[in-house]
């Protein structure tokens, strides 16, 4: 199972006071030496928190895997195909969320990703679509030209009751089930922790996992080095 730490939340403590650390940049290679195969980070068209300069020295820092989470959007695009990330992930982006709330609507625009993703396979970029474990939207994703899907596990980890856990685990693995079948790379993230993160690694069609707060909470407390590797343990 590779892991994918998502440094956005080193980035929201820095901009708290517009300050110049904990830098992301520092806490990508910790949590490199921590057993991360994967650096996410998700640029927003108003860089809250990570920005430019941190995605431009990452590109030339990361030994593993650059994941870049952005919109499907022209600017956007613009900054991927300048940067070339390893990969990119498409995100649903509202201005006043906090996170990301939920997985990105492929059947409803789908020919708005489909350019975007065409623009970044043609750039040696792959493509890969966060969003919900529904069939639908599995499907659309291939229609779209996507090479891989992130399941949102956010409901999952929401979840109040055992019952309504189940539920929504059968979910994931069902959609994980059909995304491999279609011939797509299956990640998943959003929400997962040091308490919830287990049944989620014993889908065998998830390969990849990409966790971020609860990573970066332990992170305060431990070190980033040995929050990770504290994940590592739990997943592998």
């Amino acid at each position: 199972m590779r892991l994918g730490v998502n440094i956005d939340h080193v980035a929201t403590l820095r901009q708290a006071l517009r300050g110049r650390y904990p830098d992301p940049v520092a806490a990508a290679a910790m949590a490199e030496l921590g057993g991360a195969e994967q650096i996410t980070l998700h640029v927003r068209e108003d860089r809250r928190h990570v920005n430019d300069r941190d995605l431009q020295i990452l590109r030339q820092t990361v030994n593993g895997t650059l994941n870049l989470e952005m919109a499907a959007v022209q600017p956007m695009l613009d900054l991927c195909l300048q940067v070339r990330p390893d990969t990119c992930t498409l995100v649903p982006e509202r201005r006043e969320e906090l996170t990301t709330e939920g997985g990105l609507d492929v059947a409803g625009r789908r020919e708005d990703i489909k350019r975007v993703s065409r623009a970044l396979r043609d750039a040696g970029v792959e493509v890969s679509l966060f969003i919900d474990p529904d069939l639908e939207q599995i499907k659309a994703s291939v229609r779209a030209d996507a090479q891989a899907v992130e399941l949102h596990t956010g409901r999952y980890c929401e979840a109040r009751t055992d019952k309504e856990r189940a539920r929504e685990l059968a979910r994931i693995a069902e959609g994980a089930k059909s995304a491999a079948k279609l011939g797509l790379r299956v990640a998943a993230g959003h929400g997962l922790d040091y308490w919830n993160v287990r049944p989620v690694c014993r889908i065998a069609e998830i390969t990849e996992l990409n966790i971020g707060y609860s990573i970066v909470c332990r992170a305060v407390l431990t070190g980033m080095e040995k929050a990770v590797r504290d994940m590592k343990e739990l997943i592998g």
